[in-house]
């Protein structure tokens, strides 16, 4: 059958529709004909996920054009019926959702078996001239608009995340540095179908587990005299800034590291008052923040806002559902109120006090509550989307930002702990002697992984807590 062949199997699908519709009214029946456009999807989610176990990449990716591109036979004698079925009900969003599913249908079952050039294969088809010629069959034009829509859509956009992976050579623009937040916001849509939430939280801790890999091997090989910067990888988009500010970062150690703050904090809030909690959480993100100017506007920018928030339980004692609620509030003032823009207070802390104070602020509230960290993940998606459009060379600002924010979670959330060893005794002996460059220039970072649990599972137990909570909390919020 051609490709313009389609038609003839959609006027017999028609007749059959009017000749229904004729006996309906001559049975003295009135209600309207009914697609089963339920039915329908069913079928074809299950012949592709019949195939994609059963046969080789090139022959499900020769089906999966067939159906959804040029709309020809496939080797399925219901599939392509079903597809018209969907058509013919006029009803766009669910086409749209039926291709969306289709896809990550086989994606999941790809990348579970790590075959992922058919994955970006899958993406080129959508690429084929055809979708974009002219057609006289009403059936193909509506069809082909659709296909339009989809391939300018934000849903096509997160699509092409999975055929990018992680390889550096492909990278052509500056937020696929940052593939790992923007899967987030997939995997905690609800909306979204299972197979695409499952399979952007697959590829999001594989993203999140080469970053840290690859941040512990740099920072580990770049300090050697003997090596050749040729032949490791900085994972960050800083340059030699990046192992200074790996060291700054892991020199916050001790009595004051933010760890400690944030178990002291956690500790000496938990009878208090939800009022009085709110009062201490400004006072402690406040905490050692060094400009005493900016701290005041800190302060009271973040007072103002937390006054207002939830009065109805000020005298209440503190509960794990207010600190959970209250913490995405303040990550939202923090980032982005309006999941579009960015926050005034964002903008505020960043051109007054540059990338590692409101960086800071944020990890110190993530480590208050670990629940929250999905959410401030997906609010860095928003920032990073809102930039997409600028060059980097015209939002360096914000690269620096995002780039600063992904060191410091990595070191200070993941399951590398990270150590500093001064190697020059003559500022070990004469500490006195030693300023903060000359400090950081004497020392030498080492890794070693942690014992306490895989970071998979910790992920997933964050986004569990997420998706299970905040949806309802925030409706009734």
């Amino acid at each position: 059958m051609s490709v313009e062949a389609s038609p003839v199997l959609s006027t017999a699908m028609i007749t059959d529709k009017s000749v229904g519709d004729r006996q309906s009214h001559t049975s003295g029946q009135s209600r309207p004909f009914q697609r089963d456009v339920g039915r329908a999807q069913t079928i074809i989610y299950e012949f592709l996920l019949e195939i994609v176990n059963t046969w080789p990449p090139e022959a499900v990716l020769k089906e999966f054009k067939q159906l959804f591109i040029h709309h020809t036979d496939t080797i399925s004698s219901s599939t392509l019926p079903s597809l018209y079925e969907i058509v013919f009900s006029n009803h766009e969003e669910e086409f749209l959702n039926t291709l969306k599913r289709s896809c990550y249908i086989l994606i999941n079952n790809w990348d579970l078996i790590r075959n992922r050039k058919p994955i970006r294969d899958l993406i080129q088809l959508f690429h084929d001239p055809i979708i974009h010629r002219p057609t006289v069959s009403p059936t193909l034009k509506r069809l082909r608009t659709w296909l339009c829509k989809f391939v300018n859509s934000q849903d096509f956009q997160e699509l092409q995340l999975f055929a990018t992976r992680y390889d550096i050579e492909t990278k052509t623009h500056w937020t696929e540095r940052y593939t790992s937040y923007l899967l987030v916001s997939q995997y905690v849509n609800l909306d979204n179908p299972i197979e695409q939430r499952r399979a952007a939280r697959a590829l999001s801790i594989q993203l999140r587990e080469k970053f840290k890999f690859d941040l512990a091997m740099y920072s580990a090989r770049s300090q050697s005299a003997k090596a050749n910067p040729s032949i490791f990888h900085n994972p960050t988009g800083l340059g030699d800034e990046a192992l200074r500010l790996i060291k700054a970062i892991v020199a916050r150690r001790g009595t004051f590291s933010y760890v400690n703050l944030a178990n002291i904090f956690i500790n000496q809030t938990q009878n208090l008052s939800y009022q009085d909690f709110k009062q201490s959480l400004v006072d402690y993100l406040a905490f050692s923040v060094m400009n005493n100017e900016f701290t005041s506007t800190l302060k009271k920018q973040l007072s103002d806002k937390l006054s207002a928030l939830y009065p109805e339980h000020h005298q209440k004692p503190l509960s794990s559902a207010l600190l959970l609620r209250t913490c995405n509030r303040v990550i939202e003032y923090l980032t982005t109120e309006d999941h579009y823009s960015p926050a005034p207070l964002f903008i505020t802390l960043l051109t007054k006090s540059g990338p590692i104070t409101p960086v800071i602020i944020l990890l110190k509230t993530i480590l208050i509550c670990p629940y929250t960290r999905t959410q401030l993940e997906a609010r860095i998606a928003e920032l990073i989307r809102y930039y997409q459009e600028y060059p980097e060379e015209d939002c360096q600002w914000i690269v620096n930002f995002f780039e600063v924010f992904s060191v410091t979670t990595a070191i200070y959330t993941e399951n590398v702990e990270y150590s500093l060893v001064h190697m020059d005794r003559q500022y070990t002996d004469h500490p006195q002697e030693m300023n903060w460059k000359a400090y950081l220039d004497t020392c030498r970072i080492f890794s070693q992984m942690k014992h306490n649990g895989s970071p998979v599972q910790d992920l997933e137990l964050l986004e569990t807590k997420a998706l299970d909570v905040l949806p309802e909390e925030l409706e009734q919020a």
